[in-house]
C-alpha cells in the first residue's frame, strides 16, 4: 500500500510544477495553448506508444469490451437523468460524461502495477485504450453540447487527430508491423511529453479555484456515480462472468480510479466550466487515497 500511495504522491508532483508556473507566472502561462499542444500534438503518440507496449490477443479483446460495455449501459440512464437534476445545460454535460473518464492511464497503469504485477499491464494498457474512444468520442460530443450545436459537435469529433492515430496505431498493431527502435523511441518520448503535460495542464487550472463556488448537487451527483453507482454495477456485472479474479480485480478498480485529466481538455477546449471540471479531478483524487484501502480490501472477494 505505501509503495503504491508513493507512485501516486510522485506522478502527481507534476501537477504542483504547474501550477506553481500559473501562480507565478500569472496570464504568460495560457492553459488554452496547453490544451491545444496537448489534444492536437502530443496525445496521438500517447495512445501509439500504448498500444505498442502490448501485443492485442483475441482473449485479451473482451476485457476492454467488458470495460466499454459497462459505461454505455450506464451512460444513456446517465444523460436522462441529468436532464431532470440539472437546468444548466454545461453541468448537465459535466455530469453526463465526467464520471464514466476515469484516470485509467496516469494512475491505472502504474497502480495495476503496484496491487497485481506486471502481469495486469496488457489488460490495464487495453482499458485505457477503449477509455480514449469514450474520451474522444463520447467525451468530445458530450461536452461540445455545452456550448455548441449538434452538428458542430459532431465536426469535433471528426477535428480531434487522435481517433485516426488510435485506428492507424490498431492496424500496426494487428498486422505485426515491426517499427525501429528509433521510431519506438520517438513514439516513446512523445507519450511521456503527452503525460507529464497532462499533468502539469492540471496544475495550472488548480492555481486560482474556488471549491465552495462548485455546485454541491454536481459535486454529490458526479461522486456518488464514481465511487458508488459504477463500481457497485460494476461488481454485480462481474459476479456473471468467468474471468481469472486478477482481470476482474484490474477491471473494478480501474471503474474506481479517480476523473481524467482529459476532462480539463475538453471541458477546456469547448468552454464547458473547465474550473469546474478542475474541481472535480482534485476532489475525487483527494477521495481516491482512502478509496485505495477498500479496494485493497474489497478486490480478493471478487
Amino acid at each position: 500500500m505505501i509503495s503504491t500511495l508513493l507512485s501516486i504522491i510522485f506522478v502527481y508532483v507534476f501537477i504542483l510544477l504547474g501550477y506553481m508556473a500559473k501562480r507565478i507566472f500569472k496570464d504568460d502561462m495560457n492553459p488554452k495553448t496547453l490544451t491545444l499542444m496537448s489534444v492536437y500534438f502530443l496525445q496521438p503518440f500517447v495512445t501509439i506508444w500504448g498500444f505498442s507496449t502490448a501485443k492485442l490477443h483475441v482473449e485479451h479483446v473482451y476485457v476492454p469490451l467488458l470495460y466499454l460495455g459497462i459505461i454505455l449501459t450506464l451512460l444513456l440512464p446517465t444523460i436522462l437523468l441529468g436532464k431532470l437534476i440539472f437546468t444548466d445545460i454545461k453541468e448537465r454535460a459535466i455530469f453526463s460524461i465526467a464520471g464514466f473518464v476515469g484516470n485509467t492511464g496516469n494512475i491505472g497503469i502504474p497502480l495495476g502495477m503496484a496491487l497485481f504485477g506486471e502481469q495486469s499491464v496488457i489488460y490495464t494498457t487495453l482499458i485505457n485504450i477503449a477509455n480514449v474512444f469514450v474520451v474522444y468520442i463520447i467525451g468530445v460530443y458530450i461536452y461540445s453540447r455545452g456550448s455548441f450545436s449538434i452538428r458542430d459537435s459532431l465536426f469535433n469529433i471528426i477535428k480531434i487527430p487522435i481517433i485516426p492515430a488510435s485506428i492507424v496505431a490498431i492496424f500496426i498493431n494487428i498486422n505485426n508491423i515491426n517499427l525501429s527502435s528509433q521510431i519506438e523511441e520517438f513514439f516513446k518520448m512523445g507519450a511521456y511529453a503527452g503525460i507529464v503535460l497532462q499533468l502539469f495542464l492540471l496544475g495550472t487550472f488548480l492555481q486560482g479555484i474556488k471549491i465552495r463556488e462548485l455546485h454541491a448537487r454536481l459535486f454529490i451527483g458526479t461522486v456518488t456515480q464514481k465511487f458508488v453507482i459504477v463500481p457497485l454495477f460494476t461488481f454485480i456485472v462481474l459476479q456473471f462472468t468467468d474471468l481469472p479474479p486478477l482481470v476482474q480485480g484490474v477491471i473494478f478498480m480501474e471503474m474506481m480510479v479517480p476523473l481524467a485529466i482529459a476532462n480539463i481538455n475538453l471541458a477546456s477546449l469547448y468552454n464547458c466550466r473547465p474550473k469546474d471540471v478542475t474541481t472535480l479531478i482534485l476532489l475525487t483524487t483527494l477521495l481516491f487515497i482512502p478509496v485505495l484501502f477498500i479496494l485493497n480490501w474489497i478486490i480478493p472477494y471478487i
